[in-house]
């Protein structure tokens, strides 16, 4: 595109506003002559406001403006609200594409094919934190080039119009070099930095602030970067483990190397004879636990084995997981996040009905159930069916919601010398159906054994510098655009006076102020605020 060169001399870049060097509007208008000048760029040229030719342009156009990146943010939002109306996939025991419609209907199946079961790991989800990247990075680019070329371009001696044009300006008649002097050294003792030029100066300070919001731009790319290396598979980690006592279970997320065996689960309360700090709550609530702790040994895998061959562990170490005091290894963390009291094992007793008379006991392992138990003389005793979390489906049929021992339920079939065919029963806990009629025999409950497991959240996060990185970095940039502010002072002798112009990008009175305070003591007069001086006119008006 075609360079504009200014009469000072100076080349600007096509769509420039104000010339880089001396501030001469290069595309005035005659409506806009009278106007203060639009500072914010420094009048620069921005890619976005002057190619539109090419894809490329429009493009880079359409990111570069804060309306979409503000929009596409607004999107993210709602998009992470809508994702918690429904529990996410990790929170689920069915498979997600029939526990969504079986659960919640249409709505549920529209919810499950949309992604939002899984959605910050859903395609669409991933790609509009790439879009709020995109946007950040070309308007950052967008402006601060241009912005950081205009500042570094800047010469001492300014147009007549931009002074002008300022929102503070003003001129003094009267004055002496004792008095440019002095405001020299006013201004220095205010820590601005001078620049002279046949006779002319422009003290300024704080011109880092200007850069605030860019780096604001740059922790929000970090921080956005991070949040999506956790969507790498072994970045992020962050799974469930449920562990019975004395078991041994592989730990998630690692590749089948470590495993974790649970030797006991020990749950402490405190004691209101011994701990009287606690004795109004223990008589309020009854119970206060005092610990939550597993005790488990950690093993790594060894060697290579073939498919269904149980593995070779070495042991790594014992420890005491119990809360905030997780167990760390490799970059995991595993951290005591729950408990509960599992059935093992019920156990009952094959009775006649009408005499009551028990033909033998049977003790059913609730985790790995036989199918058949013998008890002797012709009596015995065969699980037909099996439903470790029982439940009647959308049908009345009955069924399973997992297969953990929640509520277990069976259908036995009892065989004795009477009834060598068997008869049938459905045993489920304080319910039994006889569906083909009157049995002469029952299964009578007698008892039921426990097992506590404990529950463990496995966690590894490698992108979490990433994450801390880009914080911080954003937090420095709003510390740096917050409480510093970028002010320039131009004093231009013309035509025997003394010409006092400024600018600053926030906090205009505080530049007001430090004016004042550097023109005491001298015959220099205190520059206007235009923009007040309007309002006042048109208030008078």
């Amino acid at each position: 595109m075609e360079q504009v060169k200014c009469e000072c001399g100076h080349v600007n870049p096509h769509g420039t506003v104000l010339c880089e060097a001396c501030g001469k509007v290069l595309d005035e208008r005659e409506e806009k002559k009278n106007q203060l000048l639009d500072m914010r760029y420094e009048g620069s040229a921005r890619r976005s406001q002057t190619y539109n030719k090419t894809f490329i342009d429009k493009i880079w156009n359409f990111f570069s403006s804060v309306k979409v990146g503000v929009w596409l943010i607004v999107i993210t939002l709602i998009a992470s609200i809508l994702g918690t109306i429904l529990p996410q996939e990790m929170y689920i025991n069915l498979p997600p594409e029939v526990y969504y419609e079986q659960e919640y209907g249409w709505f549920g199946k529209i919810y499950y094919q949309l992604g939002f079961h899984d959605l910050y790991g859903s395609w669409w989800y991933l790609l509009l934190i790439a879009l709020i990247g995109v946007s950040l990075v070309i308007c950052s680019l967008d402006r601060v080039i241009p912005l950081y070329k205009a500042l570094k371009a800047q010469r001492v001696t300014r147009n007549e119009g931009f002074l002008k044009r300022q929102r503070v300006f003003g001129t003094s008649p009267d004055f002496s070099s004792n008095d440019l002097k002095l405001v020299k050294e006013q201004l220095k003792a205010k820590r601005y930095q001078i620049r002279e030029e046949d006779g002319n100066l422009l003290a300024e300070k704080g011109r880092f602030s200007r850069w605030g919001p860019y780096v604001n731009h740059v922790g929000l790319i970090i921080f956005l970067f991070g949040g999506m290396l956790r969507f790498i598979p072994g970045m992020y980690v962050n799974e469930d483990l449920w562990v019975r006592e004395g078991e041994t279970a592989l730990v998630p997320e690692t590749g089948e190397k470590f495993y974790l065996e649970n030797n006991q689960f020990i749950l402490q309360t405190y004691d209101k004879n011994d701990d009287k700090t606690f004795e109004e709550a223990i008589e309020r609530a009854g119970e206060v636990v005092k610990n939550y702790q597993s005790n488990v040994v950690l093993y790594q895998k060894v060697g290579d084995t073939l498919p269904g061959e149980k593995p070779k562990l070495e042991k790594v170490k014992e420890y005491k997981v119990r809360v905030n005091h997780p167990l760390t290894f490799d970059g995991y963390s595993i951290f005591q996040s729950s408990y509960r009291s599992e059935l093992s094992s019920m156990t009952f007793s094959l009775t006649n009905k009408q005499t009551n008379q028990s033909f033998g006991d049977l003790t059913i392992n609730l985790e790995d159930p036989k199918s058949k138990y013998d008890l002797g003389n012709g009596y015995s005793v065969e699980i037909v069916e099996y439903f470790p979390d029982f439940e009647f489906d959308k049908n009345k049929e009955p069924s399973t919601k997992s297969r953990v021992p929640n509520n277990p339920a069976f259908v036995f079939r009892m065989v004795s010398p009477e009834k060598p065919e068997g008869e049938t029963s459905f045993v489920a806990i304080k319910q039994t159906i006889e569906p083909f009629g009157n049995n002469t025999y029952k299964m009578t409950f007698k008892g039921i054994q426990t097992k506590n497991v404990s529950g463990f959240t496995v966690r590894k996060d490698s992108s979490l510098w990433a994450i801390i990185l880009g914080g911080i970095i954003f937090m420095i940039g709003v510390i740096q655009g917050s409480y510093w502010n970028h002010r320039r002072i131009w004093i231009q002798r013309k035509n025997g006076q003394v010409w006092i112009a400024a600018h600053t990008n926030k906090n205009w009175y505080g530049l007001k102020r430090e004016i004042e305070t550097c023109l005491e003591n001298t015959n220099l007069m205190m520059p206007d605020d235009q923009l007040q001086a309007e309002k006042e006119e048109k208030e008078g008006a």
